[in-house]
């Protein structure tokens, strides 16, 4: 008799990743997670103490995921910024459930919006956008604030099914947007 796979723990995170993705992140317990690895609850619970801790690991893995998902531009592509909230965008559109994971569950780990654009997982997005823009760190973050906001807002109202997805409506949004907070901070120096 062959011996019994050995569940680890990143299959663990994976497989509560996987259900989050298509049911929803309240749907994270033992039983969900171990009838998708085929197992008992057993190795789910040896690996995590509480689904608390397992919906931690696996909002982290998330994170992780947006952002790749964020930053997957073609070198070719141009506007990086337009693409980047496009993206965010079309997140909540393809991947509701993560998008309301992240941004709707409580699970989030910084105590704040602005924490959050202080945080290290921001660094590879606003210095795309510094770069593009040419303006300093801060003015940068200007930016990024307030795109984030409109894009946000976006996107929040897609994932809640109350607003049909229309790239092309999004990105001269989006265009204005930009615009206008490039131009506001530039006033303002």
């Amino acid at each position: 008799m062959p011996p019994k796979a050995k569940i680890t723990r990143d299959m663990v995170i994976a497989a509560a990743f996987e259900v989050a993705r298509e049911t929803g992140w309240e749907s994270i317990n033992a039983r969900t997670v171990s009838k998708r690895l085929n197992c008992s609850t057993q190795p789910v619970m040896y690996h995590f103490a509480t689904i608390e801790e397992l919906k931690k690991a696996v909002y982290k893995k998330t994170g992780e995921y947006h952002t790749e998902y964020l930053m997957n531009i073609p070198a070719t592509q141009e506007n990086t910024l337009l693409r980047i909230g496009l993206n965010y965008i079309r997140f909540a559109v393809e991947e509701p459930n993560l998008f309301c994971f992240l941004f709707q569950s409580g699970f989030v780990v910084e105590n704040s919006f602005l924490e959050m654009i202080e945080s290290e997982e921001m660094i590879p997005v606003i210095s795309v956008m510094q770069e593009a823009i040419n303006m300093n760190i801060e003015q940068s973050k200007e930016v990024f604030v307030t795109l984030t906001l409109f894009v946000h807002g976006y996107a929040s109202i897609i994932a809640n099914n109350s607003l049909e997805y229309d790239e092309k409506l999004i990105a001269i949004h989006l265009k204005r947007v930009f615009t206008g907070a490039i131009l506001a901070i530039q006033e303002e120096e």
